[in-house]
């Protein structure tokens, strides 16, 4: 089981910005897998929608940090873990600048990039980026379709209905070839069917602490999504599973090990990685927890 972290990026962590390096050499030295960034641009005071089924957002979220930034630290400072984002929200972001972004920390990490991409859920960070939310699934494929032609033909060219590339160089070549792994977050069946039909890779989520760990809420969809990939004519077994497991805030290091090792025993999922957000206080904290789990689950 391949196991990684979240960078510092959230609560009292984000306010320790100067220790994120060290926090990406010491999981590296501890032999975590992997290196993880969230996308959260606002708290607002008076959510339209809260967080994960609640009518609040969380206060880690009142302090936050850039995530393509923090994912450019871990990429200078480390060698062997690849470099996450878990996810950033690509409606928000024009396909162009995006990618620019997204190549640079794949050639800064000598080709170690996961880019993990939603669509969010909070109404007020649409407003904030100016772009409608009822056209974020839309804008996702479209950003999906002007990137790929950015990663991979020269001149690239894109004309959607949302996003427009006009013909441009694009000499720069990512170090994985076509491109980055591009992996999709999401439960709801439009989500399926498009990670189904164009992803690398499907991020699901589990959160120890608010119930038993459940195989088939992993297993169900992931199934599904095999099913939809057969129907699209693609191999079922190149599509890959990235699982993070979101403790709460009273979950024990023993519900975390205890997930970690659950899934490996129930599920086909052979990497994880463990959300601190909750659990950790500071940046020292952190890496307490993350030497804890590492050594309690190998």
């Amino acid at each position: 089981m391949r196991i990684g972290f979240t960078l510092p990026q959230f609560g009292a962590m984000a306010r320790q910005v100067a220790h994120v390096p060290e926090f990406a050499r010491q999981a590296e030295r501890l032999g975590a897998d992997s290196l993880w960034i969230g996308d959260r641009l606002l708290a607002p005071v008076r959510p339209t929608v809260g967080y994960a089924g609640t009518d609040t957002i969380p206060a880690e979220f009142n302090t936050r940090l850039d995530p393509f930034a923090l994912m450019t630290i871990a990429a200078t400072v480390t060698e062997r873990p690849l470099i996450g984002s878990n996810v950033l929200n690509a409606p928000w972001y024009p396909p162009a600048l995006l990618e620019r972004s997204l190549t640079t920390i794949d050639l800064l990490s000598n080709g170690r990039l996961l880019a993990g991409l939603g669509i969010g859920w909070s109404p007020e960070e649409y407003q904030a980026v100016g772009v409608p939310m009822d056209q974020r699934g839309a804008r996702l494929d479209e950003c999906l379709e002007a990137m790929d032609s950015l990663w991979t033909t020269d001149p690239a060219e894109y004309q959607g209905r949302y996003w427009t590339v006009p013909a441009t160089r694009a000499a720069l070549r990512p170090t994985r070839q076509p491109r980055p792994p591009v992996y999709l977050g999401g439960w709801a069946p439009a989500a399926l069917s498009r990670v189904a039909r164009r992803a690398d890779g499907w991020l699901p989520v589990t959160v120890p602490g608010a119930g038993a760990f459940d195989a088939s809420a992993v297993n169900g969809p992931l199934a599904r999504i095999r099913e939809l990939a057969e129907d699209y004519g693609r191999d079922p077994g190149v599509i890959d599973t990235v699982l993070r497991i979101n403790p709460t805030a009273t979950a024990s290091l023993d519900d975390i090990v205890t997930t970690i090792a659950r899934t490996g025993e129930e599920t086909d999922v052979d990497h994880v990685f463990v959300d601190l957000l909750y659990v950790a206080g500071d940046g020292d904290h952190a890496l307490e927890l993350a030497e804890k789990v590492l050594s309690a689950a190998r």
